[in-house]
């Protein structure tokens, strides 16, 4: 009798064995994504006839304040921790100083209250930049061509004591302006809001991603040359790292990388580097891409849960993402 051929045994390891059914790819899942780690960004309008879809951002809406109040008792019904509030003001109220950047009636502090009224455990997030309200568009003071740093702090410190004045959670400094970080919490701890936080846009890029949501936010045209100045440049990695340590030392208690998915490097490294907690945005031009090609059949709806599981994957403890409704409803 024949022995048996020889055969060179096959690798011990087989990784498929762990994907083999629901139960088992369940078991050795890496990350997980809920509705806790998600901020919904909200557009609330002052402008009459400007609630509604924003025609480059298919889904999304423009809100009235009693809108505003709707989607807070949507956030809340689904899990959602957070809304950021994002102002549609009326252009012919902005002005080269932005002085309604820090009115206490502007239409983001209303909507601050507005929230609180009906869902007083929501977290509320704001921006903290003069662009809502600038002449010009860009997100400091202008003199002949030159954003000015010191003079931009200054009012930004305005607006944000105005911003917890109304009741804000968080406040999100958008602007990239250098010290605004220090100047911001020593103004909130000198004035009485020393429990309010502070998740620093550190590392924003000066990206092309944009573009929709500044027709959303009533900006489209209206900026006066660009904003590379200070905003980051996209081939940069060390000078991002170099913004987030400066923040966190400053005094910022969480940190976002804007734009998501083309910069998903950064957030990972920061998040090896720093171990803050780190958020990400995936912006508008993000969500329109994806939604524009979902919508027109090239992609499945199943590509909003996979790319927001990718900013999980690279380290984002939380993502503001225009999804965020639809996905809790999804994952609950």
């Amino acid at each position: 009798m024949s022995s048996p051929p020889i055969v060179a045994p096959f690798p011990a390891t087989r990784l498929r064995r762990l994907r083999r059914t629901p139960a088992l790819r369940a078991l050795t899942t890496e990350v997980s994504l809920s509705a806790a780690n998600l901020i919904w960004p909200i557009f609330v309008t002052e402008i009459a006839g400007g609630a509604g879809e924003i025609p480059s951002m298919p889904g999304v809406e423009r809100l009235t304040l009693d809108g505003a109040k709707r989607a807070a008792e949507t956030a809340m019904r689904l899990n959602i921790p957070a809304v950021c509030i994002f102002p549609h003001s009326d252009p012919d109220l902005k002005t080269d100083t932005c002085e309604r950047a820090w009115d206490p009636e502007n239409i983001g502090n209303k909507a601050i209250r507005a929230i609180k009224e009906v869902a007083p455990d929501l977290a509320v997030m704001t921006d903290i930049a003069l662009d809502p309200y600038n002449a010009n568009g860009h997100d400091g003071l202008v003199r002949d061509g030159v954003i000015l740093n010191d003079e931009t702090v200054e009012a930004l410190v305005r607006m944000a004591l105005a911003q917890a004045e109304a009741g804000a959670d968080i406040l999100g400094p958008s602007d990239m302006m250098d010290g605004r970080i220090g100047a911001l919490r020593m103004a909130l701890e000198g004035n009485g809001h020393k429990d309010v936080a502070i998740l620093s846009y550190a590392a924003k890029y000066a990206s092309g991603f944009y573009g929709p949501f500044r027709d959303a936010v009533g900006a489209s045209g209206r900026l006066v040359g660009d904003k590379k100045t200070y905003q980051i440049n996209p081939a940069n990695r060390e000078e991002a790292m170099r913004c987030v340590a400066r923040d966190l030392a400053e005094g910022a208690d969480m940190v976002m990388v804007k734009p998501g998915m083309p910069y998903l490097d950064i957030c990972r490294m920061v998040k090896d580097q720093f171990a803050a907690p780190t958020y990400a945005y995936q912006v508008s031009g993000e969500y329109a891409m994806l939604e524009g090609a979902i919508r027109n059949g090239w992609l499945s709806r199943d590509v909003v849960l996979e790319s927001l599981l990718a900013f999980r994957r690279a380290g984002c403890d939380g993502i503001l993402t225009y999804y965020a409704p639809q996905l809790a409803e999804r994952l609950a």
